[in-house]
Order: C-alpha cells, then sequence, then structure tokens
C-alpha cells in the first residue's frame, strides 16, 4: 500500500558507469519529493539497474530481479540487460516494466505510472547540489560521456548504449567543480572510451565560468585540474593524442595513473577482436609516456581464452606483459556473449583450458606487480584514506583506484578519517598493497 510519502527501493549492478546511471536516477526521484528506502520492505516499489555485459552478469541480474519481486513484488528494471526486455521477460513477466541504458526519462515515466508522486515542497527535500552518490563522501565517478564508437567483437556495449556521445566540457566541469564543493578529493573519469571525448562533437568549444573549454580530453583534464582534487583517468585507449595528457601527470596536475584497455598481446587474437593489432606500437608508447612521467602507474584488462588463441597467442601475451611491465592487471576468461560477432569464430578453447591460462597470467603478473611494489619501499608518497578498521587506517596511493587496486595499510595513526590525505612513508609490500607509516 502506498505511504504518504512515495518510497522507492533500489538495486545497483554493473560497473561504474551503471553506478552513475544509478546517481542520476536516484537524484531525480529526490527531487521529485520521492524517498529511497534501504530495504524491500519499507519500499512501494523497486528499482533493479542490470548488467548485460557477459552471461554471469545477466545471471546475477537476474537473480536479484526475482529477489526484488519476491521480497517486494513491485518492480521496474533498468539498465544494460534491459536493452533485451525479452529475456527479462521470459524469466520473470511479473515486472511492472522495463527500460534500457541511461533511459532516465522512460524510468521516471514508469515509476510516475506506478507511484504517482505526491506534492512536495523541493526547499525542504534537500537534495544536494552535487545530487544522490552512492561511493564514499569523499571520491566520485565523473561520466564524460555515454556509448563507444567501436564495434569489438567480442562487445555489445555500443548495441545497448549506442554510439559514443560526449557531455560538454562546460556540463563536466560545472558538476566536478559541484562534487569537489561537497567535499569530494578524488574525481575518477569514466566512460566507455575516455580517448575519444568529443569526437562526435568535432571538439567543439563550450564555456565553463565564462571562460571557453574545448570539448576534448586534454583541455577536460587540464581545467579539471585546476579543482585541486586528485583526478584519475579511466578506460583511455592508447590514442596518438592521448601523449598530450602525460605532461599534465608530470606537472601533477592529473593523477600520473592511466587505466588502458589492452585485452590482449598477440596481434593475430588483436585482429580478431577487432582492436588496434599493433603491439610494439603500444609498446613503445608506453616507454614513451614513462619517459616522460616516471611516476606514472598503468593498470588494464585483459581477455584469456578467445576463441582461436592457441598456446602460441597465450606466449605472446605473456612475452607483452613481460616487456610492458604493468603494474596493475585484471583477466577474465571470454565468455561468450549474446549478439556478440566473436561468438561465430572458429575454435573455441576448451573451459579447463581457459581456467589453466588464467592461472598462469596472473601467476606471472603477479611476479612483476610484487617487484614493482617492491621499488616503492623507502619512498614517501601521498595516500587518501578509506576507510579506519580495528587494526588502524587503510587508504590509497596515486596508484590505487578503488576497488579494483591495492591499498596501503598504515600503522599506527589511530587519528585518521575516511577522506583524510596524509603524507606516508612506506615500509613494505606484497603482490598488491603497500605498507606505511606516517611520515615524520
Amino acid at each position: 500500500m502506498t505511504t504518504q510519502v512515495p518510497k522507492v527501493g533500489f538495486v545497483s549492478l554493473g560497473c561504474p558507469k551503471a553506478l552513475v546511471d544509478s546517481e542520476r536516477i536516484l537524484t531525480e526521484l529526490r527531487r521529485e519529493g520521492y524517498q529511497v528506502s534501504p530495504s524491500y520492505q519499507d519500499a512501494d516499489l523497486v528499482v533493479v539497474n542490470t548488467c548485460g555485459f557477459i552471461d554471469a552478469a545477466k545471471a546475477e541480474s537476474l537473480e536479484a530481479i526475482g529477489e526484488a519481486l519476491a521480497e517486494n513484488g513491485r518492480v521496474i528494471v533498468t539498465g544494460c540487460m534491459g536493452a533485451q526486455p525479452e529475456d527479462i521477460r521470459a524469466v520473470h513477466p511479473a515486472v511492472l516494466a522495463v527500460t534500457g541504458p541511461q533511459a532516465y526519462e522512460q524510468v521516471m515515466a514508469a515509476v510516475h505510472t506506478h507511484l504517482p508522486p505526491v506534492a512536495h515542497d523541493p526547499y525542504l527535500d534537500l537534495v544536494p547540489p552535487q545530487g544522490i552518490k552512492l561511493t564514499p563522501r569523499h571520491y566520485a565517478y565523473l561520466k564524460i560521456s555515454e556509448g563507444c564508437n567501436h564495434r569489438c567483437s567480442f562487445c555489445i556495449i555500443p548495441s545497448m548504449r549506442g554510439d559514443l556521445v560526449s557531455r560538454p566540457a562546460g556540463e563536466v566541469l560545472g558538476e566536478a567543480e559541484r562534487l569537489v564543493a561537497a567535499g569530494v578529493k578524488e574525481l575518477l573519469v569514466i566512460s566507455q572510451d575516455t580517448s575519444a571525448y568529443g569526437v562526435d562533437l568535432k571538439y567543439r568549444t563550450d564555456f565553463w565560468n565564462g571562460r571557453p573549454v574545448r570539448t576534448r580530453l586534454t583541455e577536460l583534464a587540464r581545467a579539471l585540474g585546476s579543482l585541486g582534487a586528485w583526478v584519475r583517468l579511466h578506460y583511455v585507449y592508447p590514442y596518438p593524442h592521448v601523449d598530450e595528457v602525460i605532461p599534465l601527470m608530470a606537472e601533477g596536475l592529473v593523477l600520473p595513473y592511466l587505466d588502458v584497455p589492452l585485452q590482449h598481446g598477440s596481434p593475430r587474437i588483436l585482429k580478431l577482436m577487432k582492436r588496434p593489432a599493433a603491439t610494439e606500437g603500444t609498446l613503445e608508447r608506453l616507454r614513451a609516456w614513462r619517459s616522460i612521467c616516471p611516476e606514472l602507474t598503468l593498470r588494464s584488462t585483459f581477455i584469456v581464452g578467445f576463441p582461436g588463441e592457441t598456446e602460441t597467442d597465450f606466449q605472446q601475451l605473456l612475452d607483452f606483459l613481460e616487456q610492458a611491465q604493468l603494474d596493475r592487471v585484471g583477466a577474465f576468461t571470454y565468455s561468450p556473449v549474446a549478439g556478440a560477432t566473436a561468438n561465430t569464430l572458429a575454435d573455441p578453447v576448451p573451459e579447463a583450458v581457459k581456467e589453466e591460462r588464467y592461472a598462469r597470467l596472473m601467476e606471472h603478473q603477479a611476479r612483476i606487480s610484487a617487484a614493482r611494489l617492491q621499488d616503492k619501499i623507502g619512498r614517501t608518497i601521498d595516500v587518501l584514506i578509506d576507510a579506519v578498521d580495528a587494526d588502524g587506517p587503510i587508504g590509497r596511493s596515486a596508484s590505487d583506484a578503488p576497488e579494483i587496486d591495492g591499498v596501503v595499510y598504515i600503522d599506527d595513526a589511530p587519528a585518521l578519517k575516511p577522506g583524510d590525505k596524509v603524507r606516508v612513508v612506506v615500509t613494505d609490500a606484497d603482490e598488491h598493497d603497500l605498507y606505511a607509516d606516517l611520515a615524520p
């Protein structure tokens, strides 16, 4: 039964880009007077923001929808899996509505239909200027574009989220400014292809606080760096113009950190993936970047067991990792995605072989990562505190993005709290994390 103030429960799944979508929907709900319920039982309906990139994510999304239906009974589905509504309704025909990703207006229309808003005073609802955030107060994701112009054979993101649509630079910078004013110490710049930012707008000039700013990665990064917060760049393809951003890192305007989606080290497999296949060119670019900014941390993600991958291809991937000396590496075994052209490729790799290669890759990279972390012992670095537990403060350095990289454990510093930024001296390291004392 609808309460006097309508309450909406919310379940958010998937990547940081989906998290930003959830934040936007929640902000609009609060702006219209809806309350957000922390439990199924107190909610008048539930919105589930799904992920649909791989089969495991789809299964998790369907399970979450089923749980929401069982616990509440009134469910609206949105997000990437919503791009295939028939797959959802085949399993859960009782859902009230299904919308695709970044379909904010459609989600709100569905909420209005099944849970009409009541009259409210926007001045009393106290929606913060930066909107509702699902991250800790001291960091936030800043999405600069939607969609992607690539047609990688393993990916269906363009079919779900469309081609690249960049946000005007002034709009992005205005949001960033509000976030920093609200206490955000770190801005994590995300999109499907951060390097391509602005290409759809032909890098047109926008305005921020009366100043002209081109809608282009270099100019955006420089302007973001002027706000005084850490600026971390994710999903940066190694296009030539990215070279312009590296000096900004050397100057300290942007964190010396790049998340570069390389995917493989075999030219043959990269061609099958419909990815840039010049691995030698990529290695040269990484070396050039490090020559400009020696402090640069490089992270990447790789797919193991792509259709047709031979032992020779896999060995080329291991050799690439040895030469690239990446600081942080994530990997996953190839999983067929409905609608991806890679599904039609010959010679699928057996699951047992995928798992064996995955284990070898992670063991190989662990040695590289551990050696690079050992080199940091004795150095003084800045750390942003994320949490404090019974053993002491836990933070991250410029080399560590939240939830995907390592952490820094700080000894004997009981007065610190989340959001503090401190100088520490690194005393020890393992394969993933650093240990440190407060700098004198």
